[in-house]
C-alpha cells in the first residue's frame, strides 16, 4: 500500500487515475461490514472494465491476496445472523475478482490475442505479463481457502485456483485440484463453476464423461452452436 504510487497508475478511467484507490483499499478492512462491503465494491469497480488488465490491477491483486486471511475478512465469511438476509461474504467477492481477472490473463486469452494481434502480445501487454508472473504468489494466498468451512468460499477459492495453476511452477498442484473437482461436480448446480471446472479437467487430460450431467451436455452443445454461428 505505502510503496505504490497509486495516483500515477492507469485504471479504466485513464492514465494517472488511481488516486482514490488507497482510501477504498483501506476501507476494505473497516470493522463495519457495511463500510467494508461498499469499499470492496468501489475498489473492484475502479479496476475492472471489459476484461482488461490495467496498471492498477497488479498492486490491487497483491493487496487483495494479502488480506484474504485478515481477521475482518475472515469473520465476514463465518456466517450471518439467521434473521439477516443471505449475503455473499466479502471473501467470496475478492476470490471472484481474482478468478475473473486470472481468466482474463489465462493461456486461452493469450492464445486468442496472439491469433488476432500477433505473437508479440505479452511483449507489448506489460500489465498482463506482470499479472501472469504474479500467479504463484496469488495461488499461495488462495490455496489455504480450499479447505474453508464455508462451502461458498471453498468453491470460490477452487475456481480462482484453476487459472492460477496454469503457471508452470504450479503444475504439481493440478492433481490436487482435480480431487477438488471430483468433490464439487456431484453437488454443484452453479453453471459458471461447472463450466470452469470441466474445461480445466479436459485441458489437463482428464475424462469428465462420468462427471457430466444432462445440463452440462446441453450447455456444451449450446456453446458449440454459438461458436459455429460466430465463426460463420
Amino acid at each position: 500500500m505505502d510503496r505504490t504510487d497509486w495516483a500515477s497508475l492507469e485504471t479504466p478511467s485513464g492514465p494517472g487515475t488511481g488516486e482514490a484507490l488507497p482510501t477504498a483499499l483501506a476501507g476494505m478492512l473497516d470493522p463495519d461490514p457495511v463500510v467494508r462491503s461498499a469499499a470492496t465494491d468501489d475498489v473492484l469497480r475502479m479496476v475492472t472494465h471489459q476484461n482488461t488488465i490495467y496498471e492498477a490491477t497488479v498492486p490491487v491483486a497483491l493487496y487483495v491476496a494479502a488480506i484474504l486471511h485478515h481477521p475482518a475478512i475472515a469473520a465476514d465469511a463465518l456466517g450471518h445472523d439467521a434473521d439477516m438476509p443471505p449475503h455473499h461474504p466479502t471473501l467470496v467477492k475478492l476470490l471472484g475478482w481474482l478468478s475473473t481477472t486470472a481468466y482474463d490473463a489465462d493461456d486461452e486469452c493469450v492464445a486468442h490475442g496472439e491469433r488476432h494481434g500477433g505473437e508479440s502480445l505479452l511483449g507489448e501487454y506489460e500489465e498482463m505479463r506482470a499479472f501472469r508472473d504474479l500467479r504463484p504468489a496469488l495461488f499461495s494466498a488462495v490455496h489455504p481457502l480450499l479447505g474453508h468451512d464455508n462451502a461458498e468460499v471453498r468453491d470460490a477459492a477452487f475456481v480462482a485456483a484453476i487459472p492460477l495453476a496454469e503457471h508452470p511452477v504450479l503444475a504439481s498442484h493440478r492433481a490436487e485440484l482435480v480431487g477438488h473437482a471430483r468433490r464439487l461436480l456431484p453437488t454443484s448446480t452453479d453453471r459458471y463453476n461447472r463450466d470452469r471446472v470441466l474445461d480445466a479437467m479436459k485441458a489437463w487430460g482428464h475424462d469428465t464423461s462420468d462427471l457430466e450431467n444432462a445440463d452440462d451436455i446441453a450447455a456444451r452443445e449450446r456453446y458449440a452452436r454459438l461458436k459455429a454461428e460466430r465463426d460463420s
